[in-house]
């Protein structure tokens, strides 16, 4: 290893310092420069085993130079970072034929193991795709978790492997698949989703297999395939002839109904050869700002006014826990849009717009406990964007809880303060001290 080398180009002198001290602890030599101009001399020098670059080098791109550096230097591997980490800039890596992606702020021993796999792997061949329009950006989001989605999506978009994508009810499982098909090698074939009701239809085409074959199918809620219906796919994809690419999408996380025997465990291992969750937005809200811009912007599209959010209403969306997920966010910016007044969205419009859909049932896993999660995090969000309360939410929770409770049990009861303290587990004279303190009369 001492006698490896890593060229690092970035023009932060505190980021290349870092990365310089991270490469050399793990024992190689570095040469660090602030200029695109002097690594790609280095480079034509034949200096270097693996380069470590910025995107932006002051005012110029990597991505501009690297396609003749790569031609001068095919074997030597580059890991480029960036801050502006999008989907777009992930796909542009591997278009460019980086041997991989680092999306800032990043973890050094991360950095560290990069370099390490790209010293012993053999080069990537260059991607095929061809980049997308940033209008046409299928998904949104710089948060860590996002990161990992683009990471595993520039690595499998140019193969034929299987995938299943799991993950809630409007984190944008269907999107993720769009994108793996157009900046993948299969663009140019077609993409066709199938849902419960037709795979047994499509699995007996013999035509539509083949008009298919060239592109990707999409599998939507496999969960909910029948018997009758996995064991056609299972057929299928057993099958010698040429097949779609297979990209399949779950609410539920498969491997626990294959083990229940909910569905079948040879289909499951066949569809999920590579398997990716798309992340709540409750663990992704650094993201709502840029996905609030994104969907105003489609809704100005869609000849609605075009507003903006001001700070605070940013804010308050992101102390929201959005049980529907990135869906429920776009329809609620898409409602502001059309009936806001104002050009600019204020925290009161958003409160309010929130405590109306806070009434309607949310999605939960139809649980107590869960429901009740629910409540809470609505009731204490709305103390915290207040101030009300600030040192006594549980006191006031379990007020609000104990209430209607001994409301409801002396309901029950008829007024029998005795039937009502078994009921709730209570003695007597606990229960009429609790009626004292709280101010419930009798029934």
């Amino acid at each position: 290893m001492s006698e490896q080398t890593i060229l690092v180009a970035e023009d932060d002198a505190s980021v290349r310092l870092i990365v310089s001290q991270t490469l050399s602890s793990a024992g190689y030599k570095v040469r660090a420069t602030p200029s695109i101009d002097a690594l790609e001399r280095w480079v034509d020098e034949g200096l270097g085993d693996a380069v470590v670059s910025d995107v932006h080098l002051g005012n110029d791109n990597i991505f501009e130079r690297l396609s003749s550096l790569k031609h001068s230097r095919p074997q030597l591997p580059f890991i480029i970072m960036s801050g502006n980490n999008t989907i777009l800039t992930a796909a542009a890596a591997t278009e460019h034929g980086a041997f991989d992606y680092l999306p800032k702020p990043f973890d050094i021993d991360e950095l560290a193991a990069i370099v390490g796999r790209a010293l012993v792997s053999s080069p990537q061949a260059k991607a095929t795709l061809s980049a997308l329009e940033a209008s046409g950006l299928p998904l949104i989001g710089r948060s860590d978790a996002m990161q990992e989605v683009y990471r595993i999506l520039t690595r499998v978009m140019n193969t034929d492997l299987n995938i299943l994508i799991d993950g809630e009810p409007g984190t944008g499982k269907e999107l993720t698949a769009r994108a793996i098909h157009d900046l993948g090698n299969r663009k140019d074939g077609p993409y066709l989703v199938i849902g419960p009701a037709d795979i047994e239809a499509f699995a007996t085409d013999e035509d539509a297999i083949l008009k298919a074959s060239s592109g990707t199918l999409f599998l939507d809620e496999v969960e909910e395939f029948s018997p009758q219906a996995q064991l056609k796919l299972v057929t299928l994809v057993r099958s010698q002839r040429e097949l779609p690419r297979i990209i399949a999408s779950s609410q539920a996380k498969l491997s626990e109904r294959a083990s229940k025997g909910l569905f079948r465990e040879d289909l499951y291992h066949r569809l999920g050869v590579v398997r990716l969750t798309v992340p709540p937005l409750r663990d992704r809200k650094e993201d709502i700002p840029e996905l609030a811009q994104a969907f105003l912007l489609r809704a100005s599209d869609k000849g609605l006014p075009e507003k903006s959010v001001s700070p605070e209403a940013i804010e308050r969306l992101q102390l929201h826990d959005w049980p529907g997920n990135v869906r429920e966010l776009e329809n609620t910016l898409l409602r502001l849009a059309a009936l806001s007044s104002d050009p600019i969205i204020s925290v009161e419009q958003v409160e309010a717009d929130l405590a109306t859909s806070m009434s309607e049932p949310a999605h939960t896993d139809g649980s107590f406990t869960s429901d009740v999660e629910t409540l809470l995090r609505q009731y204490v969000m709305g103390d915290m964007l207040s101030g009300e309360n600030s040192e006594g939410v549980h006191r006031s929770v379990i007020e609000a809880v104990e209430i209607p409770l001994i409301k409801l049990a002396l309901q029950v009861t008829k007024g029998n303060r005795v039937k009502a303290a078994g009921l709730l587990g209570l003695n007597r004279n606990t229960l009429r001290a609790k009626m004292t303190s709280l101010n419930i009369s009798d029934v």
